[in-house]
């Protein structure tokens, strides 16, 4: 997105923002000209210390309405407002319920402070409080909140004794089917956009490990993922790492404990397996990997033919050095902890 704006929309947005009073609406005007020369949303969201969906919203709400709807005051309820102890309940009462549409909690607020509020005007609210729309996420229900505390101490532990040589790897393996991914997108509201879709039932068989240290990729794909091709991948490691100890963090997979998994292990001893606790997907590192190339290559994509789809496939990894900058902030082993069942 860029050079969306004529000269004199510049213009104006500039002599706005010098006589701005209020910093909301200085950060708003700075939104829309920083995504006119080009800047990304996730750029500027750090800049200003807003959401990436509070930036969406005000781009819309630009394009639909101008300066004047970019600008407008949707706060309502006169002085009326909630007070600094009320915000501080409404934001613990949403960390605990979810609701899926801003009227919803329009009407809690009504119903427990008294307050009447516009839909937009919740928004505003929510916007401060730090929350944005989302789906929530599925996580696994038998996950071990001070199993997987004890585990990253380890990890850090490794980190700081291993030799500058030693290399740490995440594995795993990614399965990606042909057939089209429905994902959120900008559309013209009022209109649909259709995504073909085909059998889905071909799929390909990717095995991979991570270094986060140098965002290192190292993949291969396989007919199937299993002991004979974890071993060709652990070969694959070798032979790009030519010394030091090579420590490889999996996940519990059968073929992990294998018993030709393990006499490859006895007879390399440049190679170490390290095991993540049970149902902990959020402590491997390579998971993000495979969660940022679906969303390059098949989100919201059609592929007719399966030998487009696994070239396409193929090629990212191939290419993978094009998207260093986004890696780097992605794949930072700064690990969120699943709640203990």
């Amino acid at each position: 997105m860029k050079d969306f704006l004529s000269a004199e929309e510049i213009k104006l947005l500039e002599a706005k923002h010098r006589h701005c009073k209020e910093k909301r609406q200085a950060d708003r005007i700075k939104t829309i000209l920083c995504l006119n020369m080009g800047d990304r949303y996730e750029e500027i969201a750090k800049r200003l210390l807003l959401d990436d969906s509070t930036l969406r919203n005000y781009y819309t709400e630009y394009v639909e309405g101008g300066i004047e709807k970019l600008l407008e005051d949707n706060w309502t309820g006169g002085t009326s407002r909630l007070s600094y102890e009320q915000l501080q309940a409404l934001d613990a009462h949403l960390q605990q319920h979810t609701y899926s549409s801003s009227k919803e909690i329009k009407a809690y607020i009504e119903k427990e402070f008294g307050i009447e509020y516009t839909a937009e005007g919740v928004k505003n609210i929510l916007c401060r409080l730090g929350f944005s729309y989302k789906k929530t996420k599925h996580i696994p229900g038998k996950a071990d909140r001070e199993k997987q505390e004890e585990f990253l101490k380890q990890y850090q532990t490794l980190k700081a004794t291993k030799q500058a040589e030693d290399k740490i790897y995440f594995m795993d393996g990614c399965h990606p089917r042909h057939n089209s991914i429905a994902a959120y997108g900008w559309i013209k509201k009022g209109k649909e956009k259709q995504l073909k879709a085909n059998t889905g039932r071909a799929h390909l068989n990717i095995n991979g490990a991570y270094n986060a240290e140098n965002n290192k990729v190292i993949v291969r794909e396989d007919e199937s993922i299993n002991a004979q091709s974890t071993i060709a991948l652990m070969e694959q490691i070798k032979e790009q790492q030519g010394e030091g100890i090579i420590y490889l963090i999996a996940d519990n997979a059968r073929y992990y404990r294998s018993k030709k998994v393990r006499e490859f292990l006895e007879n390399n001893p440049r190679v170490k397996l390290l095991f993540l606790p049970p149902y902990s997907p959020n402590l491997n590192l390579i998971e993000r990997l495979w969660l940022f190339f679906k969303k390059k290559r098949l989100w919201n994509r059609y592929y007719e033919h399966y030998a487009e789809f696994k070239q396409e496939c193929m090629t990212f990894f191939e290419n993978i050095h094009l998207y260093e900058a986004e890696m780097k902030t992605l794949m930072r082993d700064n690990f969120q902890l699943l709640r203990a069942t």
